[in-house]
């Protein structure tokens, strides 16, 4: 997609049936949705305040509405869904998939909102709720949010979550497989495994190996070199060492360059979004896009 085109025809004919008629309460029909959604896009790819949209994209305000909307009341996510399903049955989907974080600073702009951090677990695993901590927290870099990624084998998005930036891996790797759920088109049951996970050291943990092997996923996770001496150290009871090919690893790099394909949007490389809903809507919409590319 160059610089001055954000929707091709072809691309706005494959998601504009998808997109909701009326705003369900009032029964007022949407009017005007591709200049809305490419208004949309526009901000978080050049990474400005939304008062600062040009004036083609109509007035601020009905643009910014309309992203939380569709944040909170999953449409991008049934979008992506349906997008996934059509890929799938195009035969587009690698199922050697590879799963990581990123962690993105938080702008000033992003952190003004009061957070409950006093040792609740975050509810960011519920895409309909907003977290008590706006999955904001703080890591090494300052405030920060994490993007938990998973990708198939050609880079491109499967299952994105948000959580704070200090949040651990390893604690959100069930829940990001779980997450992972690609439709049929026509009967069927949705394809929730894929052929095997690929994953750094900061995944390896007893329980992610047993989770993948109750599933039959094949597990190409290398094991840390504390964990390593804690089982030499044990002897025969420390069990077999961890074994794992190193040929398929080396393919893990595809859900780095997933992540540089996102931040090439400005807004998702820094957190400008007071709201983990509407952040986490624009690390969608970005998955629905490159999805787009992939179908058109």
């Amino acid at each position: 997609m160059s610089r001055t085109a954000l929707l091709s025809d072809g691309q706005w004919e494959l998601i504009e049936p998808l997109m909701p008629r009326s705003d369900g309460r009032r029964g007022r029909p949407f009017r005007d949705h591709r200049m809305v959604v490419e208004g949309i896009i526009y901000r978080y790819r050049a990474g400005i305040a939304w008062r600062d949209l040009p004036e083609r994209f109509g007035p601020w305000q009905t643009v910014w509405k309309r992203h939380r909307r569709f944040s909170g009341d999953g449409t991008w996510d049934a979008i992506l869904t349906v997008l996934l399903a059509e890929a799938d049955a195009a035969g587009l989907i690698d199922w050697e998939v590879s799963v990581d974080s990123t962690v993105n600073r938080a702008h000033q702009h992003a952190t003004n909102l009061p957070r409950d951090t006093g040792g609740l677990v975050s509810n960011y695993t519920n895409l309909r709720e907003e977290p008590p901590d706006h999955a904001v927290g703080r890591s090494r870099g300052g405030l920060s949010t994490k993007i938990h990624h998973l990708c198939d084998g050609n880079m491109r998005p499967l299952v994105m979550l948000v959580g704070p930036g200090q949040g651990g891996d390893s604690p959100m790797f069930e829940h990001v497989l779980k997450s992972l759920s690609v439709p049929r088109v026509g009967p069927g049951r949705p394809r929730t495994t894929p052929v095997r996970a690929l994953g750094d050291k900061a995944y390896s943990s007893r329980a992610n190996r047993q989770f993948l092997r109750q599933r039959g996923i094949q597990a190409v996770i290398p094991e840390r070199s504390d964990q390593i001496a804690n089982r030499q150290r044990r002897g025969a009871k420390g069990g077999r060492p961890v074994s794992y090919d190193t040929e398929v690893y080396k393919r893990r790099n595809v859900v780095e360059r997933s992540f540089n394909i996102f931040k090439q949007w400005r807004a998702l490389a820094t957190r400008y979004d007071k709201l983990a809903l509407t952040y986490r809507g624009g690390v969608i919409l970005r998955a629905i896009t490159i999805w787009l590319r992939a179908l058109w």
